[in-house]
């Protein structure tokens, strides 16, 4: 299988199964919806920001239809000023590259410096998917066992309603 052993042998352990998808590589959510048309799940976008300072790191997940701008995401999240994290600091903080942000990556977080920000409207989802932790393949579980994971890697998350638009509210 594609991706990190040390990521399945954990899902072996935590008894959490899953389906497996191999597909060509998709760094982008554009380029993965071609590999999940048939695939019954939610699937999601996947946003590593660091604050302006860099001492603080972020990861948004929303539903790959969504359509944020940074701005928009600054102001709901009330983080201060965001950008996007280097491929550098995907690395270190993941141990992931640009095309491959998932949360299945915070098992590798093992000072649980990454907070995670999950759009509300992912609790309404039966079963997710993400790449684990590369963009040639994708993983399907149920949502339950998605927050056991989270939970289990013991970063610190919460759900956030993140509109499309601010005019939204």
């Amino acid at each position: 299988m594609n991706g990190n052993p040390a990521l399945y042998t954990l899902l072996e352990e935590l008894q959490i199964d899953f389906d497996y998808y191999a597909h060509p590589a998709a760094p982008t959510v554009e380029e993965a919806a071609k590999y999940w048309k048939d695939v019954d799940a939610t699937h999601c976008k996947n946003l590593f920001f660091r604050n302006h300072k860099g001492d603080k790191h972020y990861l948004v997940v929303l539903g790959y239809t969504r359509r944020m701008d940074i701005h928009s995401i600054e102001r709901q999240l009330h983080q201060g000023k965001l950008s996007f994290a280097s491929p550098q600091r995907m690395s270190k903080y993941l141990n992931v590259s640009p095309g491959s942000v998932t949360p299945l990556a915070l098992f590798n977080d093992s000072e649980r410096h990454v907070r995670l920000f999950l759009d509300d409207n992912l609790q309404n989802s039966r079963r997710i998917s993400f790449h684990p932790c590369i963009n040639t393949a994708s993983l399907v579980m149920d949502y339950t066992d998605f927050i056991r994971f989270i939970e289990h890697c013991g970063n610190e998350y919460e759900y956030v309603h993140l509109y499309d638009n601010l005019n939204d509210e």
